[in-house]
């Protein structure tokens, strides 16, 4: 018997990540790219974004139903003593995606999406393997020229990756003064998969995980057990 056909779409989907992420501020308008007037409704939620939630095509896909009547500001801005490296998880649509390290000198280049609270309900169900937290004692600013000390993002609830002792950052988003070697997304997926499955194709080991929960978590298992926690001391996980 052959073997199943390995979908196209899903392999894709993965390699993409983090589906492209705009330089600047911008307005997700029911469910499209406009521009932000600078403004922010009252009763929205400012949330830290440094990869796929500051997508507009991925953050339209996790508001759903939402998106559509939504105007959510997605706000440029840099995170000074941070870098974005990848997460040691296997992400449900097949990626590993990232998240963040503390990384003196480095300043990462990042997005503030501010979200009312039944669209973050939702981007909450998107994250299963991140943990929601304030971080206190950072240097956020934003392009609009504030400044703050706190903010709250998804951290991973699995640490960081590391390989050859060290981590790996996301190499799609700039990161001046970044220390750690950094690969792309499918440079990423075959380094892992030459560590967990060698001598299978990327795609096949892509769509494997994909398609088997079980798989993926044995994977997620196996990076989780050499990886770094996040090391930033002023944090808690919040509701």
């Amino acid at each position: 018997m052959s073997a199943p056909a390995v979908a196209a779409d899903v392999v894709a989907r993965a390699l993409a990540y983090p589906f492209g992420v705009p330089p600047g501020s911008y307005g997700l308008d029911g469910g499209r790219v406009g521009e932000w007037d600078g403004t922010v409704e009252a009763g929205r939620v400012p949330v830290l974004a440094f990869g796929a939630n500051a997508s507009p095509v991925a953050l339209a896909a996790k508001l759903g139903p939402l998106a559509a009547d939504a105007r959510v500001p997605v706000v440029a801005g840099e995170l000074l003593g941070f870098d974005v490296v990848y997460s040691a998880h296997v992400s449900p649509y097949g990626a590993i995606p990232g998240t963040l390290q503390p990384c003196p000198g480095a300043v990462a280049c990042v997005h503030v999406v501010h979200l009312a609270p039944e669209e973050l309900a939702r981007v909450h169900v998107s994250e299963p393997n991140y943990v929601f937290a304030r971080l206190d004692g950072v240097d956020l600013r934003l392009a609009d020229g504030t400044r703050h000390g706190a903010v709250r993002g998804y951290v991973s609830r699995h640490g960081a990756l590391r390989r050859d002792g060290g981590h790996v950052g996301v190499a799609a988003i700039p990161v001046r003064g970044r220390t750690w070697p950094a690969l792309d997304e499918p440079a990423i997926l075959a380094a892992v998969r030459d560590d967990l499955a060698p001598g299978e194709t990327l795609a096949g080991f892509v769509d494997a995980h994909v398609a088997d929960p079980e798989l993926a978590a044995q994977r997620t298992s196996a990076l989780r057990a050499t990886a770094a926690p996040f090391s930033w001391p002023h944090w808690e996980e919040i509701a």
